[in-house]
């Protein structure tokens, strides 16, 4: 396959590091919203708020940073000389990659759905609510442990810790 200039290179880094800073800026402001619903006494606040997560989540920041970090990771491997497993901390960032859009697909956003569709629903009273709170709960849990995770990809880029793989001819 040939491989892109350094140029090029140059460009896709760029495009990468513009993902990353959407994929991780965009968590870290799901979070911050969270802090949000203190003392709203307001059903309509309430699922505003809901509403704003849900949309810099799906829509705007936060999936499409993933999707073009495994784009322009996919394009790393394919065109350039780092390959897709010749080193152990890029086999990192693929597995920390691909489980973290995974776990967001299948947990994070239907935690975060259902929070906007019972607080849509009940307003206020949401508060109250057990299912509401639980997905409340594990929305900020996991979504608090899946920032520190890609924050430490971020530095595992940055560093390279793991040596080269042995790799059989």
């Amino acid at each position: 396959m040939k491989k892109i200039s350094a140029k090029g290179l140059r460009w896709l880094k760029g495009f990468h590091l513009i993902a990353v800073s959407c994929w991780i800026g965009g968590a870290v402001a799901l979070l911050l919203l969270y802090f949000e619903k203190s003392g709203v006494t307001d059903g309509g606040v309430l699922y505003g708020i809901n509403k704003s997560i849900h949309h810099v989540d799906m829509a705007v920041i936060v999936i499409p940073g993933a999707y073009g970090c495994l784009v322009t990771g996919f394009m790393y491997g394919v065109f350039s000389a780092w390959g897709f497993f010749k080193h152990n901390w890029l086999i990192f960032k693929w597995i920390v990659t691909i489980a973290a859009i995974l776990f967001g697909t299948f947990f994070l956003g239907p935690w975060e759905n259902t929070m906007m569709e019972i607080s849509g629903k009940l307003g206020i009273l949401s508060l109250g609510d057990k299912d509401y709170l639980y997905n409340e709960k594990m929305n900020f849990i996991f979504g608090c442990l899946q920032v520190f995770v890609l924050l430490v990809t971020v530095f595992v880029s940055i560093f390279k810790p793991w040596k080269r793989r042995k790799l059989k001819d």
